[in-house]
Parts: structure tokens; C-alpha cells; sequence
């Protein structure tokens, strides 16, 4: 531009150099950790081969092991209080914590109202992918599960690992544009983050940030319900693997409500094991894993219906823990 005006010219030339020395010398901006771009997920559960299975009778993931030297997870929290979430900029997502505090770990809500949550782990290992390579490919999608709660407009929550998400693409699409849904991470190859967690392959410490980062990466760009909710396979865990994912900034679900859906032959066990456990503010786990739960679609609509006459509604997981991130005592 010509400037025309000699005096216009110098006071343009004198506020330009404020502007210099006011970004050069002025407070720096605040920083907001980035925790979550670091990283990926792992599944809950398995065999020897890398494939899921429970304890054997009388067992499911997520109860204690028969191994007395396993290392007990944390406290839990059971006041459903409410911990930091979000940036100093954007909105709270429920389940952040501030990156670089030990994530506090709950099992369930406040133990008021009527509200539960279903919640449905999305397993993958390497051993369940080469089974999807190969002849006779099983599923390890129940469409049926999601067709029942969408038909009946039921909220849940559904786990994913990384690696189930980039096997069911299109169903993650159809999970994420439900507004009843949420989805939470269960890290990105189900491996074990523990040394002794239902024969899973064990994750080397060094590799657990990125694992868990990694999956929310793969989850996020599906959009929808997002959270920081993180359960790890097996339900397996210990100070150091809680350590290890401080840096993203998460809260650990585990539940009190184990169905022992992997694997069951008949529908009413796991029917049974939800009602007789579930209360106000239970967090309940089920998979959604056809292959290797098979009956787990035979058992909802039954408890769905048991649910109701107790009085209780399944809510999102974010509302039955009381808002953005419950609070918890880790040890």
C-alpha cells in the first residue's frame, strides 16, 4: 500500500515496532499438554495363542486371578466424585484427567438414582485377525447386539481396541453416529499389561504410552461420543502400567459387574450374573465380540428386562460416573 501521509507513514512505523517488542518480550502462552498423540490400545483376555479366553469355570476377566503374586489394581472410587477434564481451551470430555497424574481407577457410579451402564468390549488380538484371514472366517462383530440396542434406544458404551476398529470400519462409523453411544478405548492389540493377566501376550512397559495413544488416535477421527475412558484387557493392572499411561491423561474403568459372557454356552448365566450383582450406578461389562461371546445377544434382551423391573435404566457411562471424570484414590 502507498501511504500518501509522511506522519501516518511514522506512526505506522512506530506501532509496528511495539507489536515486535510486545511478542518478543510479552507472557508466553499457555501450553496445553497433548498426552494423547502419543500413542495406541490393547484388547482384554486370551490364550496362549493370543486368542481370548476366561480362567476356565467359575472365572472371567476381571476377576481376581487364581495367582495370588498378581498385583491388586488400585482403589476405587466409590463417591462418583468429579476429577480435572479438558484444555485450558476446549470443552471437558469425559473421562480426562490432567496428563501426568496417575489415573484414578473406578469400578462403578454413585450408588443413587436409577441409571447403569452397559458397557461392551470390542477385543482384537493378532491371533483373532489371522482367524479373520483365513478359511470359514468367524465374526467378531454381533451385529445382533447393536441392532437390539438401537431398535430399543438403549445408551452403552463400547470399548474398542485399535485393531477391532480397523477391522469393522463401517461398524465403528454406525457405533460413532449413534448420539446414545459412547466409545471408550481398550488398547490397540489386547496384550497384557501385566505379567500375569489370563495368558495374553505381555506388553513391554516401554511400549504401553504408545499403545494406549495409538488407539485413541485410531478411534478418534470417527467422531461422535468421544471420551478418555481407558479399561485394560483382562482388567489387568498394576501401579506401573497405571504409570506408564499418566501422560494421556485418561481414567481406568474397570466395573463391578463381570456377565462372564466370554465363551458361555447357554444365555442364563450370564443373565443371572448381571442381576444378582447389578445396582444403582454398576458399571456392567459384556463383550461384543460374536466369535468368542456367542450368547451374549440371547442374554440382553433378558437383561434388559431384569434391569426394568429392578427399577434401573442403562445410561451413557459418562453419566452414571457423575459427569466428565470420576474421581478416585489411586494407590
Amino acid at each position: 500500500m502507498h501511504v500518501k501521509n509522511r506522519r501516518v507513514a511514522l506512526v505506522a512505523g512506530v506501532v509496528a515496532l511495539f507489536a515486535v517488542g510486545g511478542f518478543v518480550l510479552g507472557p508466553t502462552p499457555l501450553r496445553v499438554p497433548v498426552g494423547a498423540a502419543v500413542g495406541a490400545t490393547a484388547p482384554t483376555g486370551g490364550t496362549a495363542d493370543g486368542s481370548w479366553q476366561d480362567a476356565g469355570p467359575g472365572t472371567s476377566p476381571g476377576s481376581p486371578p487364581a495367582n495370588p503374586a498378581r498385583t491388586p489394581g488400585p482403589v476405587r472410587s466409590t463417591d462418583g466424585g468429579t476429577a480435572p477434564g479438558g484444555t485450558a481451551t476446549g470443552p471437558a470430555v469425559p473421562g480426562a484427567t490432567v496428563p501426568g497424574s496417575l489415573p484414578p481407577v473406578v469400578d462403578h457410579g454413585p450408588r443413587t438414582g436409577r441409571k447403569v451402564a452397559l458397557t461392551f468390549d470390542a477385543d482384537m488380538t493378532d491371533a483373532m485377525r489371522r482367524q479373520l484371514r483365513g478359511p470359514n472366517p468367524p465374526s467378531y462383530a454381533n451385529l445382533a447386539i447393536v441392532d437390539l440396542l438401537e431398535r430399543q434406544g438403549v445408551p452403552a458404551t463400547f470399548f474398542l481396541t485399535g485393531k477391532w476398529v480397523e477391522e469393522y470400519p463401517q461398524l465403528t462409523r454406525r457405533l460413532a453416529a449413534n448420539p446414545r453411544f459412547e466409545l471408550a478405548n481398550h488398547s490397540y492389540g489386547h496384550d497384557a499389561f501385566t505379567p500375569d493377566c489370563y495368558h495374553l501376550k505381555p506388553l513391554p512397559r516401554r511400549e504401553m504410552t504408545a499403545d494406549v495413544a495409538r488407539t485413541f488416535d485410531t478411534i478418534t477421527p470417527y467422531g461422535g461420543r468421544q471420551t478418555r475412558y481407558f479399561r485394560f484387557p483382562g482388567l489387568c493392572h498394576d501401579r506401573t502400567a497405571l504409570t506408564e499411561l499418566a501422560p494421556l491423561g485418561l481414567t481406568v474403568v474397570d466395573g463391578d459387574v463381570v456377565s462372564g459372557d466370554p465363551f458361555a454356552r447357554y444365555w442364563q448365566p450370564i443373565v443371572r450374573a448381571v442381576l444378582s450383582q447389578v445396582r444403582p450406578g454398576s458399571v456392567i461389562v459384556l463383550h461384543v465380540t460374536e466369535a468368542n461371546a456367542p450368547m451374549t445377544d440371547e442374554a440382553l434382551p433378558h437383561i434388559l428386562a431384569g434391569l426394568a423391573e429392578r427399577g434401573l435404566e442403562p445410561a451413557p457411562l459418562s453419566e452414571v460416573l457423575g459427569g466428565t471424570a470420576p474421581g478416585a484414590s489411586p494407590s
